[in-house]
């Protein structure tokens, strides 16, 4: 184990982030009434640039106007290569209310442009005397952002959440394929005639938990393009739970739902890993290091593992 402690990742749920556009006022009520436990409004992709004024002062009514409840509030600004960023931080820090939790940064490309936001949201805060400090998340949607990952979640100790941005990051890494997530047709192994399907986003995946753990973030999964296909969605979120991440986007309401059930411990995985726990415990009190459990071998690993099964359930419960 390294001298250096591995801090521990914001102690909230995070399973489900639903998005909306800053540009349709009617989904604001509806997004807060939802099961998600994150409530992303967006002010990038989803607004068209000649509704981009209308969207932030739309987004701004919205978290001074609506009960959102016991939601985690996060506003997806402009990117930093648009002339639109600056004025969305701006009009956030000094015409919303103390509601807002989070600003989301999209394209994160290196850890500088979380400089640049932290410099200006510090500034805001200042200046206006917020007293809520405002927390990050950003994107990895590009080579340059998966490249330098772990500088990215190390770039401000406001930043508790990455996010993969998958159509953005296949587009920026010149990848052959327009879906969103998911299955990809032609990433596929061939043994014996017959085709496997392997999966093209692990390895980023897996580079964005990496990073997340080491500096004590929230590692999300980002969209699931195709939300007709609901077994599509559970595939992939199982995956990613599997990985290490903590949660999924949801970008339509019925994926809420699918991302819930995906990133809930099972009541049969709770009870197991307290009976873990419970054997380690006495294993502890004989004064051995390990012993087994349903036939197979638990020890201190086992304990950390089970650990972080019960924390979760119990954030959950608490809500």
């Amino acid at each position: 184990m390294s001298f250096r402690i591995q801090p521990t990742a914001p102690a909230r749920p995070n399973r489900c982030q639903l998005f909306g556009p800053g540009s349709n006022t009617k989904l604001f009520e509806k997004m807060a009434a939802s099961d998600a436990d994150v409530i992303n409004i967006d002010l990038e992709d989803s607004v068209a640039p000649t509704d981009k004024d209308a969207a932030r002062a739309n987004t701004i009514a919205a978290i001074n106007e609506v009960d959102w409840g016991n939601k985690y509030l996060s506003v997806r600004i402009n990117g930093l290569d648009s002339p639109f960023w600056y004025r969305d931080v701006v009009d956030l820090l000094e015409q919303a209310g103390e509601r807002l939790d989070q600003i989301m940064i999209p394209k994160a490309g290196c850890a500088a442009d979380i400089y640049a936001v932290d410099a200006l949201v510090t500034s805001i805060e200042t200046a206006k005397g917020r007293k809520k400090r405002i927390s990050f998340e950003a994107i990895i949607e590009s080579a340059a952002g998966i490249a330098h990952v772990e500088e990215i979640a190390a770039a401000s100790p406001r930043m508790q959440a990455l996010s993969l941005g998958a159509a953005d990051f296949a587009a920026s890494m010149g990848m052959q394929t327009t879906g969103i997530g998911g299955t990809q047709e032609n990433y596929y192994m061939l043994r014996e005639g017959a085709k496997y399907w392997s999966d093209p986003w692990h390895w980023a995946q897996t580079a964005i938990v990496a990073a997340c753990r080491t500096h004590g973030l929230l590692p999300v999964d980002g969209p699931f393009g195709d939300f007709s296909d609901d077994e599509g969605f559970r595939a992939q979120a199982r995956r990613s739970a599997t990985l290490g991440m903590v949660g999924k986007w949801a970008i339509h309401p019925k994926q809420v739902a699918l991302a819930n059930e995906v990133f809930t411990p099972s009541d049969e995985a709770v009870q197991e890993a307290r009976e873990i726990l419970k054997a380690m415990e006495e294993a502890k009190a004989r004064g051995e290091g390990a012993t087994t459990y349903k036939g197979r071998l638990v020890d201190i690993a086992s304990i950390k593992q089970a650990e972080v099964i019960v924390k979760q359930a119990e954030m959950i419960a608490a809500q």
